[in-house]
C-alpha cells in the first residue's frame, strides 16, 4: 500500500475554503462531505481516527460539524490548521447571511431568489439521509447500539426529552458496559462478530491514523491556562471598543452576553438552541418578531455552513431594530454575534483535542464514546424528520394524530426521492446537484407549480 504524504498546507487551505461554501445539508451532510473527501478520496484521516474526533465534538456544546473541521485541522497542521479550518467553514455562510440579510429588510421577499432556495431544500433533505445512513453504518457496530439509538430517537421525537439528558444516559449505559463484568461480556460478544480483516483495512493506507503519534498532546496546565487567558482576551475586545464608540453599551453587552451563554448551551444543534433563543429574543429583549424569526430560520437553512448561523441573523436584525433600521448597526451586530457564538467552538477544540488524543487507545472511553455516537445517530434522525415535515407539509406537528395534508408538497416529495437517487444509487457530487436543484426551483417558479 503507498504511504500517503502529509498534505501541505495550501492544498488543506483549499479544501476548507471549498467546504465553506458547499456545506449544505446541515451537521449530517456536512460532515458526509468531510468524510467522503479527508477519509474515501484523500485519505488524509483513517474512518477509526475521524469517527474518534466525531465522538468528542459531539460531546461539546456548539456546531459539532464547524468543530470537526477545526480538530481536523489541528490534526492536520496545528494550531494555525484548525484556526484556518474553523473559520473557513464559516465565513462563507456570514458574508452570504449578511448579504441576504440587508437584502431582506430592504427589499422584503424576493421571489425568484426564495424559489432557487425552494429548490435546495428537498435536495438538502435527501442530503441529510444519504449521511445518516453512511454515519450509521459506521457508528452502530452491533445491535446494542441500534437499540441506544432507537431509544434516543424515541424519547426525543415522541417524548421531548432534553438532548442534553439523552447523552448523560448514554455516558451512564457506556459505563454499565464498561465496568459491569456481566454487560461487559455481552459487548465484548458482540463487537467480536466484527471483521478483524475491516478493521485493519480501515486504518491501512491513511496519512493520520489511531497510531498516529500527535505533537503537543497530552495535558499541558500552563498551555492550557495561555488557551483560556487568550480566549478571555479576545472575548473582552468587542465589548471594550463597543464600551468606547456605542452611545448605547447596554445593549451590546447584552447581546454579547446572551449569545456567549447560547453558545455554551447548544447542545443538540441549532434546533435544540433556537427555542431558547426565539424565546429570549422575541418575547424578552423584542429584537424582532415571530414572523422575522422564521424568515431568519428559513435564510439560515438555505445558507452553506452551521445552522447555528441563524443567531447572526437574530443580531442583525436586533441591532438594525435598536439603532433606527441602521445596515450599519445591523451588519456589526451580525458579526458580533457570530463572534460570540463559535468563539467558544476553538476554545473546545484547541484546549481540548491534545487531551481528548490520548484517550483514543483507552478502550474504556472508546466504548462510553461509541455509545455517545449511536445515541447521537437518533438524535440526527429525528432532525431529518423535522426538516423533512418542514419541507413537505410547510410546518412540523407535535404528534402523528396532528399530520394533515392539505398543504402536502408532491412535488418536493418527489424531489427527495430523485436526489436520493442520484446521490445514493449513482453517486453523483453533491456540488453538482445543488446547482441542479437551484434550476429545478427556478423552473418550478417559472411554470407556476
Amino acid at each position: 500500500m503507498q504511504q500517503i504524504e502529509k498534505p501541505v498546507f495550501k492544498e488543506a487551505l483549499r479544501f476548507w475554503f471549498k467546504l465553506g461554501w458547499i456545506s449544505f445539508g446541515g451537521p449530517a451532510g456536512q460532515i458526509a462531505i468531510m468524510h467522503e473527501y479527508l477519509v474515501d478520496k484523500k485519505k488524509w484521516i483513517s474512518d477509526k481516527k475521524f469517527l474518534h474526533a466525531l465522538n468528542y465534538c459531539m460531546l461539546l456544546p456548539g456546531p459539532e460539524a464547524q468543530q470537526l473541521a477545526t480538530y481536523t485541522g489541528w490534526l492536520l497542521h496545528g494550531k494555525k490548521g484548525g484556526i484556518a479550518a474553523g473559520a473557513l467553514f464559516i465565513l462563507p455562510s456570514v458574508f452570504i447571511l449578511l448579504v441576504l440579510s440587508i437584502i431582506y429588510v430592504e427589499f422584503g421577499k424576493i421571489p425568484w431568489v426564495y424559489s432557487l432556495f425552494n429548490g435546495l431544500k428537498p435536495a438538502v433533505v435527501a442530503i441529510v439521509i444519504v449521511a445518516l445512513i453512511k454515519i450509521g453504518k459506521k457508528s452502530l457496530q452491533t445491535y446494542l447500539h441500534y437499540i441506544i439509538a432507537a431509544l434516543s430517537f424515541i424519547a426525543i421525537f415522541f417524548f421531548n426529552v432534553s438532548f442534553v439528558l439523552i447523552i448523560l444516559c448514554a455516558i451512564l449505559i457506556g459505563v454499565l458496559f464498561t465496568y459491569s463484568s456481566p454487560l461487559k461480556n455481552i459487548l465484548d460478544a458482540n463487537l467480536a462478530k466484527e471483521s478483524l480483516s475491516k478493521k485493519v483495512q480501515s486504518e491501512d493506507g491513511y496519512y493520520l491514523t489511531t497510531n498516529s503519534e500527535i505533537p503537543g498532546t497530552g495535558f499541558q496546565p500552563l498551555k492550557l491556562l495561555k488557551m483560556i487567558l487568550i480566549f478571555i482576551f479576545l472575548w473582552s475586545v468587542p465589548l471594550v471598543l463597543f464600551y468606547s464608540w456605542s452611545y448605547d453599551f447596554n445593549f451590546w453587552k447584552t447581546l454579547s452576553l446572551f449569545f456567549t451563554q447560547a453558545a455554551f448551551v447548544t447542545f443538540g444543534g441549532a434546533y435544540a438552541v433556537l427555542p431558547y433563543v426565539a424565546q429570549q429574543s422575541v418575547e424578552t429583549f423584542k429584537w424582532l418578531s415571530s414572523f422575522q424569526m422564521i424568515d431568519g430560520l428559513a435564510l439560515g437553512e438555505t445558507t452553506p455552513g452551521p445552522l447555528i448561523m441563524v443567531l447572526a441573523f437574530v443580531g442583525f436584525m436586533g441591532a438594525y431594530h435598536q439603532f433606527g433600521n441602521s445596515l450599519l448597526a445591523g451588519s456589526i451586530g451580525l458579526l458580533t454575534t457570530t463572534w460570540y457564538t463559535f468563539l467558544p467552538s476553538f476554545l473546545f477544540i484547541l484546549a481540548g483535542a491534545p487531551l481528548i488524543e490520548r484517550t483514543q487507545q483507552n478502550k474504556s472511553v472508546k466504548t462510553i464514546l461509541s455509545f455517545v455516537t449511536a445515541a447521537v445517530v437518533g438524535v440526527v434522525l429525528n432532525l431529518t424528520i423535522y426538516f423533512g415535515e418542514a419541507v413537505l407539509f410547510g410546518e412540523n406537528f407535535n404528534s402523528f394524530k396532528a399530520v394533515t395534508f392539505d398543504n402536502f408538497s408532491y412535488i418536493n416529495l418527489a424531489w427527495i426521492i430523485i436526489s436520493f437517487i442520484a446521490m445514493y444509487r449513482f453517486k453523483l457530487d453533491m456540488l453538482l446537484w445543488i446547482g441542479v436543484s437551484a434550476l429545478f426551483g427556478l423552473c418550478v417558479y417559472f411554470t407556476g407549480y
